[in-house]
């Protein structure tokens, strides 16, 4: 899989994220910090649509 994490990542290594790796159909995320822990993934769709939300609202990622 080909991981990136968001150029919008903090702290002063950027290892304070998650990553994501697209599938075929799916979006694969994992913690940046513990990548070995394990990974969830959703239908490409329903990452798009939550990706759109925090956009609009930002409040929305934490």
């Amino acid at each position: 899989m080909n991981w990136r994490k968001s150029t919008y990542s903090s702290g002063g290594d950027g290892d304070t994220c998650v990553e994501i790796a697209a599938l075929t159909a799916r979006i694969a995320i994992r913690d940046s910090k513990a990548p070995a822990r394990g990974v969830l993934s959703v239908p490409a769709p329903s990452f798009a649509a939550f990706v759109e939300a925090v956009k609009r609202n930002p409040r929305l990622a934490g």
